[in-house]
């Protein structure tokens, strides 16, 4: 071989090797200043969960999370089992303190009223329910509808809006029987309201029809909605209080003489305004 060749490629291969070493002590240095990943054991959710369920230790599991731990969230199993759920969990997110019930407050539809309010089930319409329409989380507005008093019969059925943005807590079937004994479903829905709002509504349901109105939850306006009545549909409505209608200009009246040879008369007419 080329005895210049050879000292080239010896060259190269001398370089290639200081290079390489450089390179590896980088990185290695590199590798040795950076600080180990820290994660940490937190409680998650071994399988879905329901809203309403009472976590049992076949419900949890661990997870581990790296970097800052989420705000409120639980580190030890044990602390969790017996305790209601109050919203959804889903397989493998990690339980929040937010997600649970107080301790000692047990699951079910109790668990998720806040303080201050009060659930109340009415019954509405099979077709709304059966529909799929209502769900828990859902808004709604609550209308009546009934026969008004007897001062206000000649307006026929009234509907009326009597409760706006509600919370839907739950929604399903309870078992009653109807005229003649037997057991018929039912559709119960079961709204969050105020001790206010549930002395309106339990009046309500037993004097009149109720109906659910779904709303977008993102509109928390509260409307001012007029009643409407199946007169003022039908266009026969009443004029409204206070309206009245300006009163008859006076009967004009005309006399005439007649003479009738030495006879005299005298013949009285009403204007054509007055016999209208």
């Amino acid at each position: 071989m080329n005895r210049k060749l050879l000292t080239i490629l010896l060259i190269a291969l001398s370089i290639a090797g200081v290079c390489a070493f450089l390179v590896a002590k980088i990185v290695g240095a590199r590798m040795s200043a950076a600080k180990p990943v820290v994660t940490t054991k937190v409680v998650a959710a071994a399988t879905d969960i329901q809203l309403g369920a009472v976590l049992a230790a076949k419900d949890l599991t661990t997870t581990e999370i790296q970097g800052p731990l989420p705000k409120g969230v639980l580190l030890k199993p044990e602390e969790l089992v017996g305790r209601g759920v109050t919203s959804p969990l889903y397989q493998g997110e990690p339980i929040l303190e937010s997600r649970l019930a107080p301790p000692g407050s047990g699951g079910g539809m109790a668990s998720i009223i806040p303080t201050g309010m009060r659930a109340l089930a009415v019954r509405v319409d099979q077709v709304v329910g059966v529909s799929g329409f209502v769900t828990p989380g859902m808004r709604v507005d609550v209308l009546a509808s009934g026969n008004p008093p007897v001062e206000s019969a000649s307006q026929g059925m009234v509907t009326k809006t009597i409760l706006q943005n509600i919370q839907v807590l739950s929604a399903g079937t309870d078992i009653q029987k109807d005229a003649e004994g037997k057991p018929q479903q039912v559709q119960v829905v079961n709204l969050l309201v105020s001790p206010e709002q549930a002395q309106t509504l339990s009046l309500a349901s037993n004097e009149l029809k109720i109906q659910l109105v779904l709303r977008n939850p993102l509109d928390t306006k509260i409307s001012q909605v007029a009643s409407n009545s199946m007169g003022q549909i039908m266009g026969n409505a009443p004029a409204p209080s206070g309206v009245r209608h300006a009163p008859r200009a006076a009967a004009k009246v005309f006399s005439i003489q007649v003479i009738n040879g030495n006879k005299t008369s005298e013949e009285k007419f009403r204007s054509p305004e007055a016999k209208q």
